[in-house]
């Protein structure tokens, strides 16, 4: 699992609009959003690949002026972890 935060800078006046757009967005997770229009994201994906699409389709979003990756870790799933006998 590969989980990041974010911060997204909305165009001014349109921090609704985008925050309803992010919401839309498979594993996104909104904590705080700015008077500025700053909003503070979290993503959770499967792996790398997944977050990078994630993350450029944050970055076009409408009304959306960037979005700076501030946070990224990978955990494993244990599931999938090979144990070895002892």
């Amino acid at each position: 699992m590969n989980i990041s935060s974010a911060i997204v800078h909305a165009r001014p006046g349109n921090a609704d609009a985008v925050r309803a757009r992010l919401l839309a967005v498979a594993g996104v997770e909104i904590h705080a959003v700015s008077d500025e229009g700053k909003i503070i994201v979290t993503l959770e994906t499967n792996d790398d690949n997944a977050m990078v699409r994630t993350f450029e389709l944050i970055s076009t979003l409408d009304d959306v002026m960037s979005a700076s990756m501030v946070y990224n870790q990978v955990e494993s799933d244990p599931e999938m972890d090979i144990s070895v006998p002892a």
